[in-house]
């Protein structure tokens, strides 16, 4: 059988596996991704997440449940050898092994963009995994319960002061429902007020969320302003040295929070591979999503989603190529599916083509905005069109069901503010009270192992 191999199992990977899967009649062809997470993120539910409106384990999609026909490997593609046609795999246990292809289609993703700022790399936290917001909810909550006992003062302030960096669509919707979930929290701290608890923004530009109106932009700093959650424009982040941060304004903010989500880049496992890559380090394109070189399209090689610089026929790209969003990469990879099954079948691949449909964020429980071309809505039915506008967009019924069923409990019983900070060191408890050998004992048994003949046979 045609043999094709997915590298990346994030939206494009994903959506690609899934959509080759209803359209390779049997035998066609046999389906290969390989990732090393066992589960695509639905990244616009992160802030939800980190604001405790949706259970985590909900905004993932695991690949074994949901790609019957596919055949999933958990673990790294570390090479890419295009002239023999195989990718070198290395998976955490075990070593690493080939696994040969006709077709490969390369949707590694995208990481998070930092810059070289003292401290950001030691204090910060991303949002593009699910792990990620988990421990922004986890962290918060706890600081909360901490704080609410202890006398004012710095050490208290710095408790409750969070801080994110990068004024884009998902910087103000975590900002924002960060801010919920505190306020939210704070009918049950006693000792706390919503005076007591300090939210900045830091934003390099003169405006956040480009991808709205400036005068949708201007609500939204209003709103976020009304709810005690400031936003610095025209404000660099120079220093994050433990937590002490300085920016080019002067100001000094001290913090145990640092949320980071200023842009995406190109995963960097590429370099090397043998994939022509722009300036930027995305791979370069052609509209019908073939890998291209300085000499046309390569065959045998596809790619989609963040980490690809695909031309945006609609005009409405940046810098003529379409942006990295979830909007992009699962409509590309519908259509990088169809075109994959037509060269199959000896026709011609079709250029990919998408008007962007507009935006919508939601900023908290009850509060969104969405932009479509000119006409904008604000508040609680733009939240409403938020939660609906996700709620289908969510991959697999099953999913949306839990998601859906989460925000119903919600609606009840308010949002979960239990925190499980305690799992990132899960053998904690045990190892504080379990038994151990006297230190005499232990060495009496070491020296009867040693001193123990070794029986052939």
């Amino acid at each position: 059988m045609h043999k094709i191999v997915i590298v990346g199992g994030g939206y494009a990977g994903f959506y690609t596996a899934f959509k080759l899967e209803r359209l390779l009649r049997r035998n066609e062809a046999s389906i290969t991704l390989i990732d090393p997470l066992p589960y695509m993120t639905y990244q616009p539910f992160l802030p939800e997440v980190a604001a405790g409106s949706i259970e985590a384990r909900h905004a993932i999609v695991p690949h074994r449940k949901h790609l019957k026909k596919t055949n999933v490997i958990t673990a790294r593609v570390t090479a890419i050898d295009h002239d023999k046609k195989f990718v070198t795999v290395t998976p955490d246990v075990g070593d690493e092994f080939t696994v040969d292809y006709d077709d490969v289609v390369v949707t590694a993703g995208a990481v998070t963009r930092t810059f070289p700022i003292p401290g950001v790399a030691d204090v910060a936290i991303g949002l593009k995994t699910i792990e990620e917001a988990v421990s922004v909810r986890d962290r918060l909550i706890d600081n909360l319960h901490v704080a609410n006992h202890m006398p004012p003062g710095p050490a208290r302030d710095r408790l409750l002061t969070v801080v994110v960096v990068g004024g884009g669509f998902a910087g103000i919707e975590v900002f924002a429902e960060l801010r919920s979930l505190v306020s939210d929290m704070l009918s049950k701290c006693n000792g706390l007020t919503v005076k007591d608890t300090h939210f900045h923004l830091i934003e390099a530009m003169d405006r956040i969320m480009p991808e709205v109106s400036l005068e949708t932009s201007k609500w939204v700093l209003k709103n976020l302003a009304q709810r005690e959650a400031h936003v610095h424009l025209n404000t660099q982040l120079v220093s994050a040295v433990d937590g002490r941060l300085e920016l080019s304004t002067g100001e000094v903010l001290e913090t145990d929070l640092v949320v980071w989500t200023a842009g995406v880049k190109a995963k960097s496992m590429l370099g090397g591979s043998g994939i022509p890559l722009d300036d930027r380090g995305r791979i370069r394109a052609q509209a019908d999503l073939r890998v291209t070189d300085d000499n046309g399209p390569i065959e045998g090689m596809w790619t989609a989603g963040d980490v690809a610089a695909v031309p945006d026929l609609s005009g409405g790209g940046v810098g003529g190529y379409c942006v990295p969003n979830a909007q992009h990469a699962v409509r590309q990879a519908k259509q990088l599916a169809k075109n994959i099954t037509a060269t199959l079948r000896g026709e011609e691949p079709k250029d990919y083509f998408h008007k962007n449909l507009g935006a919508v964020a939601g900023l908290g429980l009850g509060v969104g905005v969405l932009q479509v071309g000119p006409f904008a809505l604000k508040g609680f039915l733009a939240w409403l069109a938020h939660r609906g506008y996700h709620g289908m967009a969510m991959p697999m019924w099953e999913r949306k069901a839990r998601v859906v069923s989460d925000w119903l409990m919600q609606l009840f019983w308010g949002r979960d503010v239990a925190s499980v900070r305690a799992v990132a060191r899960p053998r904690a408890f045990f190892e504080e009270f379990a038994a151990r050998p006297a230190p005499a004992q232990a060495k009496k048994a070491a020296t009867r192992a040693k001193k123990t003949p070794v029986r052939a046979g």
